[in-house]
């Protein structure tokens, strides 16, 4: 009997233990992204049945998107010194920032020719009306945020060190965390017990976004409800041309320019990706800002088997510089505005004021609203006399806005895995193992167990991921 028993109880706990803990994953995970879909679906019913309760209800939303937002400073100043401070050359950093700023600058001029053929096709706003109610709502949004060049760089340096995490903006929180993980660096052994440090600062700060996350159905019912309440249908119906057009136009952009690139360069399906990514997609969707998923990006790629330089890097300056969806947006919103005022503007004209937005809108990715902010800004610089007609769009820019958040959130995704693979900063064995399933993505911490990111690969990023996995 005692033999019997002994032979049992390896084979049963070792059968329970290897089955066991997986599936209690992905069932609660799967859980919650369920129930973000039925609250969504919930907030789109009440925003229809009862608009001037949902409106109410957008503190909510605002709220939880707070949540995730307080959080990322924190993870990119972890992610980039620990990326920065365990590589060997720092060349390679400076590598890795020119392809990115480089690809970056290339994507937006594509998106931005797209746009530019697609709204002179489509001409979205012949025949609309302008109000003097219209007026007043346009220039009420260049009040609002203006910026020019000259300020936008002076804003990246930070009052001081500390600022630079409390007032949340993501260029300066870079600008500290690059200075900070050169100086690592350059302190060689003696940097290790602080990147040791910053490595459990980061496991701390990605197991709190995991808590967080659990709030995420009752944000996305608060933020749909309210969208839902204010614009109404007639907004939607009057305005169907430009939402159609914008929509088709960044669907073409992404699974025909990204595809394309992300088949020849990495040899990887857009849609094995975004199928990896398809919660981050969701989350993006219910809150209608791209900033909600980005500490969640960090974490994909880097499991995915990208280097921690290379996400470091590239994911969040291309939350300020990558702005695919951004580029698409601004240049269709301008020529439905022309046309609408019964201004259409020439080729020639269209080019200009293009090329200056492209400019203006750096820094405008994660946050709702800012690409109408910096829209108006523009033309407000530019051409005034169009200023008058942004009011036409703010009634939809709400929806308008979770398309460029999807659309720069698939540019940024996309854009790593090719800086990856171009600076060979990549594990293609691991990235296949990830995409077909066999390495499940942790979303207890947001990070793989047995991660020691100040001991990582200082010239190739996945191979000890790889032995270790």
């Amino acid at each position: 009997m005692s033999t019997t028993s002994s032979r049992r109880a390896p084979v049963t706990s070792a059968a329970d233990r290897a089955p066991a803990a997986p599936p209690a994953k992905r069932d609660r995970t799967h859980y919650l992204y369920i129930a973000v879909i039925v609250a969504v679906a919930l907030g789109i019913a009440v925003g229809l049945a009862a608009p001037d309760f949902a409106v109410e209800l957008k503190p909510i939303g605002t709220g939880f998107v707070n949540l995730i937002k307080m959080m990322i400073s924190p993870i990119i100043f972890c992610t980039i010194v620990l990326g920065i401070g365990s590589v060997r050359k720092a060349a390679k950093v400076g590598a890795v920032g020119g392809i990115a700023l480089g690809y970056f600058l290339a994507m937006s001029l594509v998106a931005l020719g797209i746009g530019l053929v697609v709204g002179n096709i489509l001409e979205p706003g012949s025949g609309l009306a302008l109000t003097d109610a219209v007026k007043d709502a346009g220039h009420a949004q260049v009040d609002a945020e203006a910026k020019d060049t000259t300020e936008f760089l002076l804003g990246i340096i930070p009052t001081t060190i500390v600022s630079a995490f409390t007032e949340g903006e993501v260029l300066q929180t870079l600008l500290i965390a690059v200075l900070a993980g050169f100086a690592l660096q350059a302190m060689g052994p003696a940097g290790q017990p602080v990147l040791r440090g910053v490595e459990h600062i980061q496991r701390l700060v990605f197991r709190i976004l995991a808590m967080v996350m659990w709030a995420a159905p009752i944000g996305a019912f608060g933020a749909i409800a309210a969208v839902v309440g204010s614009a109404g249908l007639d907004a939607l119906k009057s305005l169907a041309v430009l939402m159609l057009g914008f929509y088709v136009t960044c669907f073409l952009f992404v699974f025909i320019v990204l595809a394309a690139l992300l088949r020849v360069v990495a040899g990887l399906n857009i849609l094995t990706l975004f199928k990896y990514l398809g919660r981050e997609f969701l989350l993006i969707l219910s809150t209608s800002s791209s900033e909600s998923a980005l500490p969640r990006l960090i974490a994909k790629m880097e499991h995915l088997g990208v280097s921690k330089p290379v996400v470091g890097i590239t994911v969040p300056t291309g939350y300020s510089f990558n702005l695919d969806g951004t580029m698409i947006y601004m240049t269709m919103a301008s020529l439905f505005i022309a046309d609408a005022m019964g201004t259409p503007m020439s080729v020639g004209e269209q080019i200009p004021l293009l090329l200056f937005l492209l400019v203006a809108s750096k820094g405008a990715a994660g946050v709702t609203g800012a690409g109408l902010a910096t829209l108006a800004g523009g033309l407000q610089s530019h051409k005034p006399a169009l200023v008058d007609g942004i009011g036409l769009i703010v009634g939809i820019d709400r929806f308008m806005s979770e398309a460029r958040a999807l659309t720069n959130f698939a540019g940024n995704a996309v854009a790593t895995v090719l800086i990856g693979t171009w600076t060979k900063e990549i594990d293609r064995e691991r990235v296949d193992q990830v995409l077909t399933g066999q390495l499940p993505f942790d979303e207890t911490t947001l990070l793989d167990e047995d991660e020691s990111p100040h001991a990582e690969i200082p010239e190739q990023g996945g191979e000890k991921e790889l032995a270790r996995a």
